[in-house]
């Protein structure tokens, strides 16, 4: 399943704080860019991701984010360095906006 205009319409919406975003639909979901950065991602179920790194994955763990993992049809799994977005930030564009500058300060 792919995503929609309308669902990566909502994300843009949640980021516009931010000011210019690009977004690059990748594998079904999208990537969200601010300045060449990857800073989210949108999964083709419409999970909204943020990207961790450093001090911030302690942040984002203990905002109760959880961290993306997967399995293969094989059995491997593993995991990508992106985090849910906080429950309180799904709906609320300042909110959004902010925790996108703070996985930014950390890239």
């Amino acid at each position: 399943m792919s995503l929609s205009e309308e669902e990566i319409g909502h994300a843009r919406d949640l980021f516009a704080g931010l000011g210019a975003i690009s977004v690059r639909k990748m594998f079904g979901g999208a990537g969200f860019y601010h300045r060449d950065t990857i800073f989210a991602v949108m999964l083709s179920d419409g999970r909204l991701m943020l990207k961790g790194k450093g001090a911030f994955i302690e942040v984002l763990e203990a905002e109760g984010c959880t961290h993306w993992t997967y399995t293969r049809d094989n059995g491997p799994s593993g995991s990508m360095p992106y985090w849910s977005l906080p429950d309180a930030a799904q709906d609320d564009p300042e909110l959004a906006s902010d925790w996108a500058r703070r996985a930014l300060a950390h890239l």
